[in-house]
């Protein structure tokens, strides 16, 4: 089969086409298309989004680079714009399910640094007995009502990427509080692309639901997982996902659908 490289368009009079390409990627990074910290698509993708040739590309991010508005490292070119994320620790609040803070509710959360529970140690791809941070998360009513219990597994993979995360370890005694509500934060400012996968199921004969969260990175690297039972007689879990209005890269590149559920205690799933 024959092979076809992409052509430049001619460059408008007086102005480079590598400077009106970087021109056109820094409105994307200012609007949003491309979030602060986000991975940028590869140069093959941006080429073919953007319609130019990869050097062409390449030499507008290297323009970008200049000016300090892109970095890359080991895990590709990111953007170094001022800014929030387009998903805000707002609508990725760790760990899923967790209550907002409210009068007459009690949340707790620690760390321990301990063997996984098996089904954690298989899905964090952990050789069995080793162990890792685990997180667990306690949130209820004064009295107790509309209780949520979590438990999270964090992989290798995610101690090795994630700074804030690592540092967990040397105060990982179990006692004292722990609020990880950014951990989802944390991992994107280290590059990474969440990708989230929920389950929920019904537990047999009590009136509560099971959310089942697996997280993994844009190369398929499992980064944390977490159980979350939910007293679900009176309560009702809303979780959210938030994207881009319009995106720069095709759907299997980008994170999760843009979602909003909520697990009423009489629905069946």
């Amino acid at each position: 089969m024959a092979r076809t490289t992409p052509h430049d368009p001619p460059p408008s009079e007086g102005e480079p086409l590598y400077r009106r390409i970087a021109t056109e990627l820094l409105g994307e990074l200012r609007d949003g298309t491309i979030p602060p910290g986000e991975r940028l698509p590869s140069e093959r993708r941006l080429a073919g989004h953007l319609g130019v040739s990869r050097e062409t590309v390449r030499q507008s991010l290297e323009l970008l680079r200049r000016d300090g508005l892109v970095t890359t490292d080991r895990r590709g070119s990111h953007a170094t714009l001022p800014g929030l994320p387009v998903e805000t620790p707002a609508s990725l609040t760790f760990p899923v399910g967790a209550g907002a803070a409210a009068p007459g509710r009690v949340a707790r959360a620690t760390v321990t640094w301990e063997p996984p529970p098996p089904e954690h140690a298989e899905a964090l791809r952990l050789a069995p007995g080793r162990p890792t941070l685990i997180h667990r998360y306690r949130y209820a009513t004064a009295d107790g009502q509309g209780l949520r219990t979590a438990v999270t597994s964090f992989s290798a993979v995610a101690l090795a990427e994630v700074e804030e995360l690592a540092r967990y370890r040397d105060r990982a005694d179990g006692t004292a509080a722990a609020q990880l509500r950014r951990a989802y934060d944390w991992m994107r400012r280290a590059g990474l692309t969440l990708h989230h996968r929920d389950a929920i199921t019904r537990l047999a004969n009590a009136p509560s639901v099971r959310v089942t969260r697996q997280v993994h990175d844009q190369y398929a690297r499992p980064l944390e997982i977490t159980d979350l039972v939910v007293d679900a007689q009176q309560d009702a879990l809303v979780y959210e996902f938030t994207l881009p209005g319009r995106a720069a890269t095709p759907a299997a590149d980008r994170g999760p659908s843009p979602v909003r559920r909520t697990a009423d205690a009489g629905s069946r799933r």
